[in-house]
């Protein structure tokens, strides 16, 4: 019997020291997370006042998306023998000066992607087709007339480099202000704007004058990238002549600046819809156009 309570008395010692142990190991935990929290936040007010001062402020993220896939004696397609490959590449980067009297922000969006399906069956073109081809590159220089006001000038260029390149082509030149309520937003309004449209040969395509408007949001969340641009043009001649594009990257980093990446854009433009189906600005279906690319990111 006194052995037996000798037991018991160990096992509900053990028990209870352990109990408080897992209560410490508790209470220190939390205490740790709240050192870190307090940590975080002032570490976050330094990279504020950091991200503040003048000087260039530079980067740059990409996303390459691949796929290929083959077949040899697949009887259960109508074609058992065939290849496919699709790849995918993005680019963008930034280069800000940013002065206590003036700013000067660049940017530049690249998306190409290609396309390839031999069917060895039936004898065509087994090279590479271009999917997707966009490019973009922005100027932007202001003087401060307040901490958020600034009287500006923007000059923006837009066409596609593997196909048609500058036909069409679009550049953007005109005057007016800039809106700067955080570091990382910033929307341009141009109601004095230019819009050129290059081509070649007759086409439908003609150049305007109207209003510019520019919203461009860049942040990092943690190993989160994330970049946002609208660019509208609103002809102040015709409805027909205007045209808008909105493209959104996001790259989040694993390890080492290697992540996953997502872009996708969205644009609206008669003219375009119009060339490619041959009629009239009147008779244009003008769909939405959009495309999308998903794959292993690199952040610099």
């Amino acid at each position: 019997m006194k052995k037996l309570s000798i037991l018991l008395l160990l096992v509900f010692t053990s028990i209870t020291t352990l109990a408080q142990t897992k209560e410490e190991l508790t209470k220190e935990l939390g205490e740790k997370k709240a050192t870190i929290g307090k940590l975080q936040g002032e570490a976050n007010g330094i990279q504020a006042k950091l991200d503040a001062l003048p000087g260039w402020r530079k980067g740059a993220f990409g996303t390459v998306g691949a796929s290929l896939s083959g077949f040899n004696n697949w009887y259960a397609r109508t074609a058992p023998d065939a290849s496919a490959g699709n790849i995918g590449v993005t680019v963008n980067g930034f280069a800000n000066l940013i002065e206590d009297k003036f700013f000067w922000r660049n940017s530049a969006n690249i998306n190409l992607g290609w396309v390839k399906l031999d069917n060895k069956v039936i004898t065509g073109d087994e090279d590479f087709e271009a999917a997707t081809d966009v490019f973009s590159i922005t100027s932007l220089y202001g003087r401060n007339i307040s901490k958020k006001w600034a009287v500006s000038a923007l000059g923006e260029y837009r066409t596609t480099i593997i196909d048609n390149f500058n036909n069409p082509g679009y550049l953007d030149l005109g005057a007016g202000f800039t809106w700067t309520p955080t570091s990382h937003l910033v929307v341009v309004m141009h109601p004095g704007n230019y819009n050129f449209v290059f081509s070649s040969g007759d086409t439908v395509f003609e150049s305007s004058l109207g209003a510019k408007v520019v919203a461009d949001y860049t942040n990092k969340y943690k190993g989160l990238s994330v970049k946002s641009n609208l660019s509208l043009f609103q002809s102040y001649e015709s409805s027909n002549l205007s045209n808008w594009t909105w493209t959104n990257s996001f790259g989040y980093t694993l390890y080492k600046g290697i992540g996953l990446g997502f872009e996708f854009g969205l644009r609206g433009n008669r003219q375009e819809a119009a060339n490619f189906q041959g009629v009239s600005l009147n008779e244009a279906d003008n769909q939405t156009q959009s495309y999308w690319l998903f794959g292993i990111n690199y952040s610099l």
